[in-house]
């Protein structure tokens, strides 16, 4: 099984001589990460699904907020779990 969490563009990283960027910041609901971006092509502020730290799909905004709410609700279930274990 593959997980894959969305996050948002924040900065992009340097050009390598080919004129390609490899990495960029990203922005996992404020954590920040740097990722691989060589699979997509992306600019500050698209949303991508993140696994294993290379963004593997661009998704619009819609997406990755429910996305998002679907991943808080089953972290809030974890911690009450935990509470009662």
């Amino acid at each position: 099984m593959c997980l894959g969490i969305p996050a948002r563009i924040v900065e992009l990283g340097e050009r390598e001589e080919s004129g390609l960027r490899r990495r960029a910041k990203a922005d996992f609901g404020g954590v920040s990460r740097e990722i691989d971006i060589s699979l997509v092509d992306v600019k500050v502020g698209d949303y991508v699904i993140v696994h294993a730290g290379f963004a593997i799909e661009t998704i619009d905004e819609e997406e990755a907020q429910e996305t998002l709410k679907v991943w808080n609700e089953l972290l809030t279930k974890y911690d009450e779990l935990d509470r009662l274990a």
